[in-house]
């Protein structure tokens, strides 16, 4: 089973869009009416979908952390810095991850793209 992405409101939608030309099951938080949620009700919102969750956002990187330290469980982050990593390699290295991951890959772990 491949792994599906919840992207937050700071995801570019060209990284979105290319990324369902290419196949892969993706849903932002604006289409899920979910984009004025803060970070720690934006990752229960993705737990709950079973989504990992794909930011361009650092304080995102905080709440992963918390709940990591806590113990607190949460369907995984993907993050990739806003000016250091291209819209090409996010989309090329979320499609791999996508294709060839499963879902147990990602929970409760923080991940950096580029890979």
């Amino acid at each position: 089973m491949a792994l599906a992405f919840y992207m937050d409101h700071n995801v570019p939608s060209s990284i979105t869009n290319a990324l369902r030309i290419r196949g892969v099951d993706v849903i932002t938080a604006y289409e899920d009416n979910a984009h004025e949620l803060d970070d720690a009700a934006l990752l229960n919102r993705a737990m709950a979908l079973r989504r990992v969750v794909f930011t361009r956002d650092d304080d995102f990187l905080a709440e992963a952390a918390r709940r990591q330290q806590a113990g607190i469980p949460f369907h995984g982050v993907i993050y990739a810095h806003q000016l250091r990593v291209s819209i090409g390699i996010c989309v090329s290295h979320l499609e791999l991850i996508a294709k060839a991951g499963e879902p147990s890959d990602a929970v409760n772990a923080v991940l950096y793209l580029p890979l």
